[in-house]
């Protein structure tokens, strides 16, 4: 039987301020030293400077101590239960949305540089997001924005906030001080565009297009439409990236300046960016809050690469769609119907926390994962987390090790960190949920994607995974 062994030596019930240590505040957290056996020895992991030298921005967990939202600690951090509630909500918004929606394709643009930016663990907009800190206008601001795979347009609070803005960690973003913004006009043929990159018909105001754009959690953001100089890194800036100026925000944003569109719409900054980087980019979430990873613009995959090529097959035009054929638990695949994937189609998701699986495919794998974790107690569900179990009377646990199949043919592992979710030593659950229904599109959340490095080449129309992108 493939296991990753697990041994539970520390219980941290306080909250660091060091990047350090693990980290989560308000809970018990589990530090997990993890031994790959010999059956694992397919895994290579390697820390983030053995990358080749690219321009990349850091990803950082928004309520973790590398987070520079989190440095006075005045952004109380939500509870895993508030977390897995926000998620379901961004599920549901998504299936709503691809319910009636059509795919469509990308063009191919030849790949000319690159650049990267790190990523950080963000916990909002819907769950458990990631953030990186880019620079806008002209002398640039700093600003931490969510990364979201899933949504296409990007944009900030501004000042002077008309009607409203929460609150948020950095200085609220002025046009009037940039001398590069523009507003985009009512009749702009750009400002039609608004209508797949938000889903909503776009305003006019004093003949400035006006946005409009709702999360599932009914987060919003609505304010002008316009241009600005965007600035990944000292060596990467775009004179004119379109962006909504957010004059009315209102959501659990967890204290960031707004979000960062990376999404297949031609709004997109990876769409906005294609001449440069051909639609291409990757990333690596971090293991733990108090780790880093990044998000790299243009460049090439890791050696170690599994590509698979982009599905779209009720991906719709926004998401990043694959094509699923199987699960394995314990290095055995599960007697799961071709079919139960491809009925329901699939999508990969950095801003879905857990990954929600077919009605069908879940039990299987619930059933598997039980069977062979037989000798813990289980104990009761946390939210939308059915199979959780007691490990207070142990020092050391065997897990079993999780892949999934591609149609492709590929298999790729699932990270340590990617097949348990701890609220506490007495309650760590199996981090993955069904959906309701068996047409439900099938999501590959950000929990299960920890450590790998995803590599989005939209030009080809493909996407590879690698173990070991980060730690």
């Amino acid at each position: 039987m493939l296991t990753r062994c697990f041994n539970f030596f520390t219980l941290i019930t306080e909250t660091f301020h060091d990047c350090s240590v693990n980290y989560l505040s308000h809970v018990f957290f589990i530090i997990i030293k993890t031994r790959i056996d010999k059956f694992d020895d397919s895994l290579n992991f390697q820390s983030l400077s053995s990358h080749d030298k690219k321009a990349s921005l850091e990803v950082v967990h928004k309520y973790g101590p590398c987070s520079r939202l989190n440095q006075d600690k005045t952004i109380a951090a939500p509870t895993h239960a508030e977390i897995l509630l926000q998620d379901q909500s961004r599920v549901k918004s998504i299936h709503s949305r691809l319910s009636n929606s059509k795919a469509s394709g990308g063009n191919d643009v030849k790949v000319i540089d690159a650049t990267t930016v790190p990523a950080k663990d963000g916990s909002v907009v819907g769950s458990g997001n990631y953030i990186v800190t880019v620079g806008l206008g002209t002398p640039q601001k700093q600003l931490s924005l969510i990364f979201d795979t899933g949504s296409d347009i990007t944009w900030t609070q501004c000042q002077p906030c008309a009607k409203s803005c929460y609150k948020q960690k950095e200085q609220i973003f002025d046009p009037s001080q940039s001398t590069s913004y523009t507003n985009i006009s009512c009749s702009s043929s750009i400002c039609s565009s608004l209508t797949s990159a938000t889903g909503n018909t776009p305003g006019c105001a004093s003949s400035t297009c006006v946005y409009g754009i709702q999360y599932g959690d009914s987060s919003f953001s609505v304010g002008f439409f316009g241009t600005d100089k965007l600035t990944l890194t000292s060596t990467d800036a775009f004179n004119s990236i379109y962006f909504g100026c957010g004059q009315n925000n209102q959501g659990l944003f967890g204290g960031s300046a707004g979000l960062l569109g990376l999404g297949r719409d031609k709004l997109s900054v990876v769409s906005q960016t294609a001449q440069k980087y051909s639609k291409i980019f990757s990333y690596c979430l971090p293991s733990s809050s108090s780790s880093t990873g990044f998000l790299t613009f243009g460049g090439s995959a890791s050696k170690n690469s599994k590509f698979t090529p982009l599905s779209t097959i009720s991906a719709g035009p926004s998401f990043y769609g694959l094509d699923f054929s199987g699960i394995s638990v314990g290095g055995t695949k599960l007697a799961i119907s071709a079919s139960v994937f491809s009925n329901a189609g699939a999508i990969i998701d950095s801003g879905t926390v857990i990954s929600r699986l077919p009605p069908a495919a879940y039990s299987a794998l619930r059933a598997s994962f039980r069977k062979l974790m037989s000798k813990y107690p289980l104990t009761s569900a946390l939210s939308i987390l059915d199979t959780c179990y007691d490990f207070s009377n142990y020092s050391t646990i065997s897990v079993p090790k999780i892949g999934f199949f591609f149609s492709s043919g590929i298999e790729v592992d699932i990270d340590a960190t990617g097949i348990l979710y701890a609220n506490s030593i007495s309650q760590v659950c199996l981090a993955f949920a069904g959906n309701n229904d068996a047409t439900d599109v099938f999501i590959f959340g950000n929990v299960q994607q920890k450590t790998l490095e995803v590599f989005y080449d939209g030009s080809a129309g493909k996407v590879g995974f690698a173990p070991g992108g980060c730690s």
